[in-house]
């Protein structure tokens, strides 16, 4: 539950992001191409996509169908400044 809220905090972070880049215009984002969720675990941690879902279930509850996207969930040994979590997302823009 903590990671998938912590992929969520990311998702939340790159739709801010977004939002800056498109000049505080959302609606220009087509679709959701792809996300990859980057985490940080032990080797013997395998909920990689439980973690991620947070990330993603964001996307579809705020864009809808066009949230739906293809992804990837990375484990990691270690992420930059001692994060969690990392994603990274391509969006179709208008």
């Amino acid at each position: 539950e903590d990671g998938a809220a912590a992929s969520r905090a990311c998702a939340l972070a790159l739709i801010s992001q977004a939002k800056v880049a498109l000049d505080g215009d959302l609606d220009r984002i087509e679709r959701v191409v792809k996300l990859t969720g980057f985490v940080a675990a032990t080797p013997e941690f395998t909920n990689h996509p439980q973690v991620v879902n947070g990330a993603s279930d964001l996307l579809v509850d705020i864009f809808g169908d066009a949230g739906l996207h293809a992804r990837a969930a990375v484990g990691m040994a270690s992420l930059p400044l001692g994060v969690a979590v990392e994603v990274e997302a391509i969006l179709q823009v208008l």
